[in-house]
């Protein structure tokens, strides 16, 4: 255990893939997008990773867009317009 509450863990068994085929020791997730990182933009406070992000972000919104549907008129909550939305079969939903 570590003075701040973190653990330091030695494995004890290695990892396969569905395919059979052994994982590689301290290798994580390889990206889907490789940015190199830049150290002379990083010290000018760029962040190329960032903003390879957003943009690709902003592109997949453009692609699948949100439909945020449509706002329905508002109700004539007054006791006339509560009666002629029930004499016209409307009433409350």
């Amino acid at each position: 255990a570590l003075i701040d509450g973190g653990a330091v863990t030695v494995p004890t068994f290695r990892l396969y893939s569905p395919s059979g085929k052994w994982f590689p020791e301290g290798h994580g997730v390889d990206p889907d997008i490789r940015v190199v990182d830049d150290q002379t933009l990083l010290a000018k406070g760029q962040d190329p990773q960032l903003a390879r992000g957003v943009e690709e972000v902003l592109q997949l919104m453009k692609e699948h867009p949100v439909n945020r549907g449509v706002r329905p008129p508002y109700q004539d909550r007054t006791a006339a317009g509560q009666a002629k939305a029930k004499a016209e079969g409307g009433g409350h939903e």
